[in-house]
């Protein structure tokens, strides 16, 4: 994933981590909830649906509506999953960090 358009930012990575942990469950507020409890960060349900399309435009996510429901007043949950090209590049984002760290030895100021 060489360039600009390969290159996924923090959170993008965060949200297509937290589709491949949810799999099959994977929907907005899911998607929500995991990354608030693991990483403690809040996050607004616009912000990330705005990350969840701009993710889908890349190819790197694909969407579908499940059914609807009496209980969320006839809507559909809106389903991600992960496809090849979000696999590949999350791997190119875990290689190019892992490439960065090598050789490194952070040392916390004033300490020898």
């Amino acid at each position: 994933m060489a360039g600009r358009m390969g290159y996924l930012g923090e959170f993008e990575q965060i949200v297509l981590l937290a589709v491949v942990r949810l799999g099959e469950d994977a929907y907005g507020t899911a998607i929500r909830r995991e990354i608030e409890g693991r990483t403690g960060r809040s996050v607004t349900i616009g912000a990330l649906y705005v990350t969840l399309d701009r993710l889908v435009e890349k190819g790197y996510l694909r969407s579908h509506d499940g059914s609807s429901s009496p209980a969320r007043g006839g809507n559909a949950r809106r389903f991600f999953a992960l496809t090849a090209s979000g696999v590949a590049a999350l791997e190119a984002a875990r290689t190019l960090q892992t490439r960065m760290w090598a050789g490194i030895r952070l040392r916390r100021p004033g300490k020898a």
